[in-house]
């Protein structure tokens, strides 16, 4: 099978029901992705795929053949850390730091979406130029990154700082 992640090309040859998530980890050694509840429903595996986001424990590897994944490991470098990165750390957007990497990782994917005016659930002007991501909003949209560790206010006050109210 051949694919790429990160930026770069992978051909390796492994069983057709590999999961996303385990090809990373197991296989690549990419272990940012981390295999929560492994039923699609916490969000600590999300990944990109073509820039949206996906619970990688619930995509079978194969599907997912010469199309562009990125892992958190792929979105900056320990020199060089993504905006969304940094700003996790200033704000205290992790405690135990589990399930921080899919944060990231959705929060990226969520910054793409405002950007093409994709409305959420609590959206409140459907036709609007510019949605504006408040609290709720972000809220919203992260629902499905879930954080056991209670740091939930600061992941939003990293986001807030580089896609919401706060970054206008």
């Amino acid at each position: 099978m051949r694919f790429s992640i990160n930026g770069a090309s992978v051909e390796i040859d492994v069983d057709s029901r590999t999961s996303l998530l385990d090809l990373l980890r197991d296989h690549l050694g990419l272990t940012g992705s981390k295999k929560g509840c492994n039923q699609g429903a916490c969000g600590a595996c999300t990944v990109l795929v073509d820039g949206q986001r996906i619970n990688s424990c619930l995509a079978l590897a194969v599907q997912y053949q010469e199309r562009e994944v990125t892992t958190v490991e792929g979105l900056g470098a320990l020199e060089a850390l993504a905006p969304l990165q940094e700003a996790f750390i200033e704000r205290d957007g992790f405690q135990c730091g589990y399930c921080t990497p899919g944060q990231i990782c959705s929060a990226v994917a969520m910054g793409d979406e405002l950007k093409r005016g994709l409305p959420s659930h609590v959206t409140p002007d459907l036709d609007a130029d510019a949605i504006v991501p408040d609290r709720d909003e972000l809220r919203e949209r992260m629902s499905g990154n879930l954080c056991r560790c209670g740091a939930h206010n600061g992941i939003i006050d990293a986001i807030a700082s580089v896609y919401g109210e706060a970054a206008r």
